[in-house]
C-alpha cells in the first residue's frame, strides 16, 4: 500500500500548482496513436492529465487512474476547457493495487511512474492489438537532475525494454536533454499486444520528430 506520506507529498505539490497544470501530451504519443485501435483508454498515474485529455481529444472513452484528488480534480477542470469531460471516468485509486480488468483497453499509457512489479497485469488489461505507451526516468552518469531525486525511482538502462519483451516493441529511446538549464534523462516505449515473427509496423519519418 502506498506510504500516505506520499500520497500527502502529491497532494500538495497539485494542490500548490508545483506540477505542470496542462502538461503537453508526449510528442512520441502523438507520433504513435495512429498505429493503435480505436475505442478505451487507461492512463496510470495520469497527474493532471496530461494524456488523459489528449486520448479524450483524440476520441477515446478513457479512464484516468490516479491516487491523488487535486491531480484527478485538475484533469476533470483540464477535460471541461477542452469540452471532453463526457469522455474521461476519474478512478481515484492507488495504482500499485489497482484491479486492473483483463482485455479492456485499446491503449493504455503510462508517465513518469514507475510500476514493472504491476506490468504483467497491465499488459493484460490491453485488448489483443492494444497499444502500451510507458515514458519514465533514467539513471544516468552524470546523474540527471530532473525527476525522482534517489534512482530507487528509475529505471536502469534497457530495464524497461527487457520487461516488454512479450509484446511487439514498435519505438524504444533512451535519451537525455536539458529543460530549463537541468539535466533529464528519459526512456519512451511503445509496444503492441501482439506475437508472431511477422508484423506490420507504422510508417514514421526519419529522423524521429521531437
Amino acid at each position: 500500500m502506498t506510504d500516505p506520506t506520499t500520497r500527502s507529498k502529491w497532494e500538495e505539490r497539485f494542490r500548490e500548482e508545483s506540477y505542470p497544470a496542462e502538461p503537453d501530451p508526449s510528442p512520441v504519443l502523438r507520433r504513435y496513436l495512429s498505429a493503435a485501435p480505436d475505442g478505451r483508454a487507461l492512463d496510470i498515474a495520469c497527474g493532471t492529465g496530461r494524456n488523459a485529455v489528449f486520448l479524450a481529444e483524440r476520441g477515446y472513452e478513457v479512464d484516468a487512474l490516479d491516487q491523488s484528488i487535486e491531480g484527478l480534480r485538475t484533469t476533470r477542470e483540464n477535460a471541461q476547457e477542452l469540452d471532453v469531460d463526457d469522455r474521461i471516468e476519474l478512478l481515484q485509486a492507488d495504482a500499485t493495487q489497482f484491479d486492473y480488468p483483463e482485455r479492456r483497453y485499446d491503449v493504455v499509457t503510462i508517465s513518469f511512474f514507475r510500476t514493472l512489479d504491476r506490468l504483467t497485469d497491465i499488459e493484460a488489461a490491453l485488448k489483443p492489438g492494444g497499444l502500451l505507451f510507458y515514458q519514465h526516468h533514467l539513471r544516468s552518469e552524470p546523474p540527471a537532475e530532473v525527476g525522482p531525486s534517489t534512482d530507487r525511482y528509475r529505471f536502469c538502462s534497457n530495464e524497461l525494454l527487457r520487461a516488454c519483451l512479450d509484446l511487439t516493441v514498435l519505438y524504444y529511446e533512451e535519451s537525455s536533454e536539458r529543460r530549463e538549464g537541468k539535466r533529464s534523462a528519459t526512456v519512451d516505449l511503445v509496444a503492441r499486444n501482439s506475437h508472431g515473427g511477422t508484423q506490420s509496423y507504422p510508417e514514421t519519418r526519419w529522423p524521429p520528430a521531437r
